[in-house]
């Protein structure tokens, strides 16, 4: 159990400029916020703009109106990925250095037609760089941990002890990389995000391990999914909120957390519904179910 402060919290919203922010954005926003400032901590806001062809022109600025427009405001400047590539590139040396990391060309095809789990099949080659991704050797392979929200996690063993990706054949920083070296440079304690990503957050905590950094407590509240059971993403044509009319959106967001806000705030201004939620926030209310259709 958690005491009811935590002293030093800081949290972060990490979205993709892939597009606006949609409701299912706007709950990831929100929890960290909420978990943040309820334990007086700081929440921080990271762009994660290292994949550009996917990426929309304008959307990072965008993504920062909307989220001042709903109240929710950062404590430290905006951090974008894209500016931390000579921190990227230290990490891949040092792995390389420490013999932890290996050249590896083999295709998603091929790893597909062998089941769907790369097997470290180039781990003893001696592989050019070109036109290779660059694995790390998964000393740790991490596949059960503890969520603050779901309790006991158990993911797919052999997958949680893939060699995975940090650096990709195409030359982009893989996001398993990108993450936990941002949060451990923004010495991140408690990521609060969506149960899209428990089996990534069994790889990042296996990666923290080898990296040798203390990892964040993690927590992870059910995605949004339409009726015909497709997560709510930039990637499935979400539709955005609208920054003009935050109240109707924050309170669906809050009775979507379990919070069970009085119906008297849904006229009340965005201060006060903000104020409320976090006095009032309950990281146990936050149902523990995967998935809830919208």
């Amino acid at each position: 159990m958690r005491p009811d402060k935590l002293s030093n919290y800081r949290g972060r919203f990490a979205p993709s400029p892939s597009g606006l922010l949609h409701f299912g954005s706007l709950i990831a926003a929100l929890a960290s916020y909420l978990d943040a400032k309820h334990n007086n901590g700081q929440w921080l806001v990271r762009i994660e703009d290292i994949d550009p062809p996917r990426e929309q022109a304008g959307a990072g600025i965008e993504i920062l109106n909307t989220l001042e427009s709903y109240g929710l405001h950062w404590d430290e400047d905006v951090l974008y990925q894209s500016q931390q590539s000579a921190l990227y590139h230290e990490v891949l040396a040092q792995l390389a250095e420490q013999k932890l990391s290996y050249y590896c060309r083999c295709t998603r095809a091929q790893i597909k037609a062998i089941g769907g789990i790369y097997q470290g099949h180039c781990r003893a080659l001696s592989q050019p760089a070109h036109a290779s991704a660059i694995r790390v050797i998964n000393t740790v392979g991490i596949s059960q941990y503890n969520d603050v929200i779901q309790n006991q996690v158990t993911c797919n063993a052999e997958l949680a002890q893939e060699d995975f990706i940090v650096l990709r054949k195409d030359g982009l920083f893989a996001y398993q990389l990108a993450v936990v070296v941002d949060d451990i440079y923004q010495n991140i304690t408690h990521v609060i995000r969506g149960c899209d990503l428990l089996e990534p957050t069994a790889r990042q905590l296996s990666f923290y391990q080898i990296l040798q950094h203390k990892a964040p407590q993690f927590g992870h509240f059910p995605i949004a999914a339409t009726s015909q059971g497709f997560k709510l993403s930039k990637q499935n044509n979400a539709p955005a909120i609208d920054k003009n009319n935050p109240i109707p959106s924050l309170f669906s967001a809050l009775v979507f957390l379990g919070q069970q806000p009085p119906n008297e705030l849904q006229t009340a201004s965005v201060d006060e519904l903000l104020t409320w939620a976090i006095g009032h926030w309950s990281i146990t209310g936050v149902p523990k179910s995967q998935e809830i259709i919208l």
